[in-house]
């Protein structure tokens, strides 16, 4: 496979800036360097995927913790109620084979599923079943249109055949592509992934065939293609109704979508958040020791060759524990296609069920004289929607936000702050280095335009993480005073269209050291599309623009204090807009921030910044009260939701230490006061 662009000119740049002069490291390098780094961070979860696993009993002891992250990643951890199905069959197309009724049920109530029941005729009942999951295929009647025939195929062998709309492109239209393309970037705050109600779907979808004596629960097979084979995948993981599986052009990893920069071509559903930084192979050894095939493209644009292949050797290893040898329940299967179902993958996966759930083993040939396909109005389920469906908001309620409180007491709010810092340790900021990397610091430049006539300057670069370079400009009191008060001034990309720019400042040079940071991607404003690459590539990671951002302000502080040396009696932080937010949570994490000065913070992570599973646990009105006792100004005013945070400073008597200021340099006279 060719390189593709834009991993070619990070390759470039990184190579640019590794041969180049420290005087001439540019914020372009600086952007690639950051790029390259979440890469790197992908392939090496890939790297050590299933490593450490060596015995049938290592995986054994492993196996139900990871199942449970992996439903927490899909936001099915606790898995939701399971609610009246009130399946409803709202019609019945007669065939000479076998009949299709026209299946409607509720996985939540208003949570609308429909789908095709196709019963055979001839066949003792009860029969083996296959639960086909639709792909990405558009349609105002059903995606299941689109793959009619293959459940023709199972049902006139003798299966029958339950196939599942999408909630995207079922008859009742929910959303898919929130982050990929509308900007939806609280579905990284709530943990949400479309994935999360397919795969709830199936797994209700296997509750309704449990109610239908035709079907032989031992003998149920899942497949799909695309969005449906990767449901596939999740599905049979977490249910072990599933006795056999066949996904089709699904299966990645994350170094390879990383390496291979595929996240714009992705729908929401493909991913889970990867909270706990680990890989896809583990899906598939998760399925261990039931029959998996895997059916992929060689010529697969966004699943290609490298991810499946690793796929299947990492996740044949545990398969070969269980049976102590080479398993015959684990294959791979590929054909020179691209994103397709050709008729190899259909004869294979037909093959593959026979086996399985037939114990049949004859070759099956190609289908000569295939049945002719249904009119879309003919297997819809539905004439109208129903008025009480949350499709169209499920995205919004599916995963419920914390709810949050004022404590009762101080004592209450003392144990709900500590679970609060542990939960975020934990569900939002896990993958913070746990040995940071040494400073290396460079100094870039002494001089910057008429600030230096106010304070002495320096402008320096440093290490946050391993390969990631951020800047920071240093001005330091003329007068020569050795405990001045320190000021982190935290950039936004806005903020870098001059990036000599000071006059918000001018007043407190002489009394305060001035540190400006710019975390990473904040140095070259991003437009939509390249930040929505950044960030979903950094969810692979466990991560998120933001939460990387917190670990650069987290490092700035510990870089003034350790390697310049500066006194940490008094250290404030300041940020605007997103940077408020995130400001607040670095002084979390930091107990020597002694006040944290916010301008136009956002209400809740509703809005922004987008910090992975963040509302699971929290939002910023709580979050802003853990900094108490400590100091917490609000330039002009803080949002009405703030007054939950006035409510718990109030409770610690210290609401004296929230306040308000109108401009910056009155808010740092407050505390010298």
């Amino acid at each position: 496979m060719k390189t593709p662009l834009h991993r070619l000119m990070l390759t470039v740049f990184f190579a640019a800036w590794s041969s180049s002069a420290v005087a001439q490291e540019s914020p372009a390098q600086r952007h690639a360097m950051a790029t390259n780094q979440l890469l790197q961070v992908a392939v090496a979860i890939s790297a050590r995927c299933l490593a450490e696993v060596r015995t049938l009993e290592d995986w054994q002891k492993q196996r139900p913790e990871l199942r449970r992250q992996l439903r927490d990643m899909l936001g099915l951890d606790p898995l939701p109620p399971r609610t009246a199905l009130k399946p409803q069959i709202t019609g019945t197309l007669d065939r000479p084979a076998y009949r299709i009724e026209k299946v409607v049920f509720q996985s939540l109530p208003g949570l609308y599923v429909t789908g095709n029941f196709y019963v055979p005729k001839a066949a003792a009942t009860p029969v083996p079943a296959i639960l086909y999951l639709c792909g990405h295929s558009p349609g105002p009647l059903g995606a299941k249109v689109h793959y009619q025939d293959r459940a023709q195929w199972f049902a006139a062998h003798g299966y029958a055949v339950l196939i599942l709309d999408t909630l995207e492109f079922g008859e009742v239209a929910g959303i898919h592509h929130g982050t990929h393309n509308l900007n939806m970037w609280h579905w990284l705050s709530l943990g949400y992934t479309p994935a999360g109600v397919e795969v709830w779907n199936a797994m209700r979808a296997l509750d309704y065939l449990e109610t239908r004596s035709e079907v032989d629960m031992r003998r149920v097979g899942l497949t799909g293609i695309s969005g449906g084979g990767a449901m596939t995948w999740y599905t049979a993981a977490l249910d072990d109704r599933i006795a056999a599986a066949a996904p089709v052009c699904s299966t990645w990893t994350a170094g390879s979508q990383a390496t291979n920069w595929l996240a714009r071509g992705q729908c929401d559903c493909i991913y889970y958040h990867n909270t706990y930084c680990w890989d896809f192979p583990i899906v598939g050894a998760l399925i261990a020791p039931r029959p998996l095939m895997i059916l992929s493209g060689q010529k697969d644009s966004i699943f290609p060759p490298d991810g499946y292949h690793e796929v299947f050797n990492r996740a044949k290893k545990v398969y070969d524990l269980y049976a102590k040898g080479n398993s015959d329940r684990i294959r791979e299967v590929d054909d020179n296609v691209g994103h397709s179902d050709p008729p190899l993958f259909l004869r294979e996966a037909r093959q593959w069920m026979n086996r399985w759930l037939k114990n049949d083993l004859a070759l099956i040939p190609d289908e000569a004289n295939p049945p002719p396909k249904e009119k879309p109005e003919d297997l819809a389920c539905l004439d109208r929607v129903p008025r009480d469906a949350v499709n169209f908001r499920v995205q919004n309620e599916f995963i419920p936000a914390a709810k949050i409180v004022k404590p009762a007491s101080l004592a209450a709010w003392n144990k709900r702050r500590t679970e609060l810092v542990a939960a975020l340790r934990t569900k939002v900021f896990g993958w913070f280095p746990t040995q940071p990397v040494p400073f290396e610091t460079k100094v870039l430049r002494t001089a910057a335009s008429y600030a230096s006539d106010y304070a002495h300057y320096k402008e320096v670069s440093f290490n946050s993480e391993a390969g990631v370079r951020i800047r920071a400009q240093l001005f330091t009191p003329k007068n020569g005073a050795t405990d001045s008060p320190l000021l982190i001034c935290v950039k936004r990309p806005a903020d870098s269209l001059y990036p000599m720019d000071f006059d918000e400042l001018l007043p407190v040079f002489r009394d305060h050291r001035v540190l400006v940071l710019n975390p990473r991607f904040t140095e070259q404003p991003l437009n939509a599309a390249l930040f929505a690459d950044i960030e979903r590539t950094a969810a692979w990671c466990g991560r998120t623009i933001a939460s990387m951002q917190v670990w650069d302000i987290l490092r700035a502080i510990e870089w003034a204090v350790n390697d310049e040396k500066i006194p940490s009696r008094k250290i404030a932080l300041y940020g605007k807009d997103d940077m408020a937010a995130l400001s607040i949570y670095a002084a979390m994490f930091d107990a020597r921030v002694t006040q944290v000065i916010v301008s136009d913070p956002p209400a809740s992570h509703w809005q922004r910044p987008a910090l992975l599973n963040v509302l699971r646990v929290t939002d910023l009105p709580e979050a802003a009260a853990a900094l108490a006792p400590r100091r917490l100004v609000g330039i002009r005013s803080l949002p009405i939701a703030f007054d939950l945070t006035r409510a718990i400073y109030g409770v610690l008597g210290v609401k004296k230490n929230l306040a308000t200021a109108a401009s910056l340099p009155e808010a740092l006279l407050l505390e010298s006061e």
